[in-house]
């Protein structure tokens, strides 16, 4: 009796825990579409992909709710797509997705009508599905009504904090310089034109932004010095990055001039941060000496952190005796702002490179010392005293 009463707790436990996992159905796009034209409904789409954990995460704390999940089913023809699969790539690519999870609320006839993107708790989750189903809340409404008073701000606002649920910034473009090309040079000196600007503008050549380069006493009265330096290194960062990540040499180098035009320490300093990952991916070390040994001391002195990184690269890559002493300069640089085992370590091996194992023993020295009062293992500084021929 006992063996089956614990056969039939089990049966059980599997039963509530299956309930509660999500298992998406293998419904198609077009499928999808067809089923929501028969029944009237809309389109629900989630885009994920196994390895996101964001993704993996909604499914696990959210769509295992059988509240949600009934809620769904119940207004939406619901379709899960895989981005790593042929369908799920085709439609991030139609309605040019670039986040995950992203969620799409479509008619039947692939108009977008909402859109969501990245992790949410249950409850925001509910919101915004019921929010989907307002046709005074759906994109297309709000657009026409912006559209037929682009000057009003309020409509603006409305129609915009909508779409950047579920868009990238670069996406919030169009309709920010339809309201601003509405607005006077003299206007954009506003609260709610800096508001506009924050959040829409990302053309780093485009007129408002180069308005707020020259005027930036005048922006700082009405937003602060502080959002206004947010930015302008905002926009270098979604100038640059997407070049750094996509290794496009050729636009990157181009673009970097446009950034360096602007002269201030702040975007100097992230030119640098993005030449320096950029040289590193492409293996360029000549370009990433060039850079290092003109800019290190004007733009990152004070990171105790960044110049150990500097160091650890020329460690492993520059040969130039001139330039391993330069970094050996900044590394010790390091150690004053901040005393640290990395750093006498570092410093160690770098002696050692350019063959002063005299001063690398004595840091390798003080490596050991500061292991050994932390009681962290002392394997990588004994390796390196064994090299210098002592213990």
């Amino acid at each position: 009796m006992r063996y089956l009463y614990l056969l039939l707790l089990f049966g059980t436990l599997q039963t509530i825990n299956s309930q509660n996992q999500f298992i998406p159905d293998d419904t198609t796009y077009k499928t999808g579409l067809e089923t929501a034209k028969k029944e009237n409904k809309s389109l629900f789409v989630m885009l994920y992909a196994d390895w996101c954990p964001h993704c993996n995460l909604m499914k696990k704390e959210v769509f295992s709710d059988p509240t949600v999940m009934d809620f769904l089913k119940k207004n939406y023809v619901c379709v899960w797509l895989n981005i790593e699969k042929e369908e799920g790539k085709a439609i991030q690519k139609k309605f040019n997705t670039k986040s995950l999870p992203t969620f799409l609320f479509l008619d039947a006839n692939e108009t977008l009508l909402y859109t969501l993107k990245g992790e949410m708790k249950t409850a925001e989750f509910m919101t915004e599905a019921n929010n989907a189903l307002n046709p005074k809340l759906q994109l297309p409404f709000l657009e026409k009504e912006f559209l037929a008073d682009p000057s009003n701000s309020t409509k603006f606002f409305a129609y915009l904090n909508t779409l950047r649920k579920g868009k990238d910034r670069t996406d919030l473009s169009p309709a920010t310089h339809t309201y601003l090309n509405t607005q006077s040079d003299a206007q954009l000196i506003s609260e709610t034109n800096w508001r506009v600007i924050a959040n829409g503008v990302t053309d780093i050549n485009s007129r408002e932004f180069q308005y707020v380069l020259n005027h930036q006493k005048e922006f700082a009265a009405v937003a602060s010095q502080n959002r206004v330096d947010r930015k302008v290194v905002s926009i270098v960062s979604e100038l640059l990055r997407p070049l750094v990540d996509n290794l496009d040499t050729v636009n990157y180098y181009k673009q970097r001039e446009v950034a360096k035009s602007i002269r201030l320490q702040k975007t100097d300093s992230l030119v640098f941060k993005f030449d320096l990952t950029l040289a590193e991916r492409t293996e360029k070390w000549k370009f990433y000496k060039k850079v290092t040994l003109e800019d290190t001391q004007k733009l990152v002195w004070n990171d105790a952190s960044f110049l150990k990184d500097i160091g650890q690269t020329y460690l492993k890559h520059i040969e130039d005796i001139d330039a391993l002493k330069k970094s050996i300069f900044w590394v010790n640089h390091s150690l004053e702002l901040t005393d640290s085992y990395d750093g006498n370590l570092l410093l160690a091996r770098l002696y050692n490179k350019i063959k002063d194992k005299k001063t690398a023993l004595k840091y390798a020295k003080k490596a050991k010392v500061i292991c050994t009062q932390m009681t962290w293992s002392t394997k990588d500084v004994d390796t390196l005293l064994a090299e210098l021929g002592t213990k």
